[in-house]
């Protein structure tokens, strides 16, 4: 299988550039009479767009998506769903006078590298986050598969510029808060201090990472194939395909190194006659199969790389040290478009997963 797809049952396929003329993916292995429509894939996309001129890009697509195959008269087909959104409002000019000179943060000096200089730079190119609106197409088609079986994903902002959440948020506020608000966050107030945060950056030609989580409701105990096709091991790999991301932990993450096995085990019990944990601390996942408890997962996403400030970097022509100033349209932070990109990615991996184990066939 090429480096451009993903998955063994719900295989998806990426393609196109950043400034090419378009962004798309191919599914193979949906099953037919799934209902499916170009407005159910148009409300995923419509999350992750431009949304505030004080943190965001200036570049404005209208995004709209084109089904080219697999989907007919509403519901799919069985047959590999072509999907597609074209590039309308790129600006290269900036790329062609930088070509050389690769930016700090950037794919550009390893890309040169791998592909002998014959990849496509502009605005990064298979890079850029640009790519990311094929997943979320992909993880439109993975949500409405997951409706089937009463599978939630959710993702939200839980930190920006080191600002998080006083408290966990319920339920309820996620689902209601997150998409009326430009951070995409449950906390309405918090939601204001990070914006002024990454606005503050924004005028300083500066940038702030921050972290996203994921939480997956219904998940069925026993999905994952360990050893080396384990649920959290295939998430954790998806998720850092998304560019920009750093990390990725589950439940308490990294937090197991500073407590003892008595606190971090998940003692079971039973209610209403279903096996659950007393906490959660795995996120989720044991042994990379799913517990049947809610399946948690953080994403760190780093500062935005293009930033206003001037830094030092390389002519690779000239073979000298060069300073850069990079011009364009750019993020002051990747962390609210990033949300809805989460939320189809673990959709994306968890209809995978529960497609080998023909949880739909009699849905």
């Amino acid at each position: 299988m090429s480096a451009n797809s993903m998955g063994k049952n719900f295989v998806i396929t990426c393609f196109g550039e950043s400034h090419g003329r378009c962004v798309g993916i191919v599914i193979d292995g949906c099953p037919p009479s799934l209902e499916m429509t170009e407005e159910d894939v148009q409300k995923e996309i419509n999350k992750r767009r431009p949304f505030s001129n004080q943190i965001s890009t200036s570049r404005r697509e209208e995004d709209k998506v084109e089904i080219l195959s697999g989907i007919f008269k509403g519901h799919t087909t069985g047959a590999p769903i072509c999907m597609l959104v074209w590039n309308k409002n790129v600006q290269s000019i900036v790329y062609e006078q930088i070509r050389w000179k690769p930016r700090p943060g950037h794919a550009d000096y390893p890309a040169i590298e791998r592909y002998r200089g014959f990849n496509d730079y502009r605005g990064g190119g298979r890079f850029s986050g640009r790519i990311t609106v094929a997943f979320i197409m992909a993880g439109a088609v993975a949500k409405n598969l997951l409706k089937k079986i009463n599978v939630k994903v959710l993702a939200h902002t839980v930190e920006v510029a080191g600002i998080g959440l006083p408290e966990e948020p319920s339920l309820e506020q996620i689902k209601s808060n997150v998409y009326k608000n430009i951070m995409r966050c449950a906390d309405r107030k918090i939601a204001k201090v990070m914006e002024k945060a990454v606005a503050d950056a924004r005028n300083e030609g500066d940038s702030v990472g921050g972290v996203v989580e994921s939480i997956a409701l219904n998940v069925p105990p026993g999905i994952g194939d360990p050893i080396f096709d384990a649920l959290d091991a295939d998430m954790a790999k998806a998720l850092f395909n998304i560019p920009g991301a750093k990390g990725v932990e589950f439940g308490v993450g990294f937090n197991v190194a500073k407590i003892k096995g008595s606190t971090n085990n998940d003692q079971y019990a039973i209610k209403n006659g279903k096996i659950i944990t007393l906490t959660n601390n795995s996120g989720g996942v044991l042994g990379g199969l799913s517990t049947g408890m809610p399946l948690i997962v953080r994403t760190a996403f780093k500062p935005v790389s293009s930033i206003q400030k001037k830094q030092q970097t390389v002519d690779l022509r000239k073979g000298t040290t060069a300073s850069i100033e990079i011009e364009g349209r750019h993020d002051a932070c990747i962390v609210p478009r990033a949300v809805p990109v989460v939320e189809s990615v673990v959709a994306i991996v968890l209809a995978d997963h529960l497609l080998r184990r023909n949880y739909f066939n009699s849905k």
